[in-house]
């Protein structure tokens, strides 16, 4: 069964993105950053999302991460599906912090119960059979609109969406151009996907 290991951002200041995520979010070794060789502007196609346990944490954490110098995308608050809020760090990514529980049951524990990569596709079909023929196992499908894999040795949770849907989730328009600034590390080896995501051997 395929995992990943970490994910590489790029930024123009890999040193003080780096020092945000580990002030910010705390964490280590599944988010690395690297130095932006390519141009990218507007939406880059795809989101990060930690999941806890309730909105006590969501509120920490985005708090957290706007102290760190990142700027407000959507402000925590209720929805249909929990409580959440989305964040765009300095280096340019979009961060989604959520959880499926609208009520707290304590103070913000800062734990990270899951941390998912969201891919934005323009064909769900194909980028599903894509990773399935990588050996990647579905753990849950809705047609064409959400996939997500099953990774329990993972770091990190791959799920797609279609597009347009994931940059209306996140509050931001779907129109972007250059490159992703995203390398996923896994032990599936060195490929391009169909909607143009870079991934390598995981070192």
């Amino acid at each position: 069964m395929a995992s990943i290991e970490c994910v590489t951002l790029a930024a123009t200041d890999p040193s003080a993105a780096q020092d945000f995520y580990t002030t910010a979010f705390g964490l280590g070794p599944q988010v690395r950053v690297q130095d932006a060789e390519e141009p990218t502007a507007g939406f880059r196609g795809f989101t990060l999302s930690l999941t806890v346990a309730q909105p006590a944490t969501v509120r920490g954490f985005v708090d957290a991460a706007l102290d760190a110098g990142a700027t407000a995308v959507k402000p925590a608050a209720k929805s249909f599906w929990g409580y959440g809020g989305v964040v765009r760090t300095p280096d340019g990514a979009l961060w989604k912090v959520a959880s499926s529980s609208k009520k707290d049951k304590g103070p913000d524990t800062r734990q990270v119960e899951q941390f998912v990569l969201l891919l934005g596709v323009t064909d769900m079909a194909v980028s599903k059979q894509f990773y399935v023929d990588r050996g990647f196992v579905v753990g849950k499908s809705y047609g064409r609109k959400y996939v997500e894999f099953e990774t329990p040795s993972s770091a990190v949770k791959l799920a797609l969406y279609p597009r347009h849907a994931l940059a209306k989730d996140a509050g931001v328009s779907p129109d972007g151009t250059g490159s992703h600034g995203l390398t996923i590390g896994s032990d599936s080896g060195s490929f391009t996907d169909p909607d143009g995501f870079e991934w390598a051997a995981a070192s």
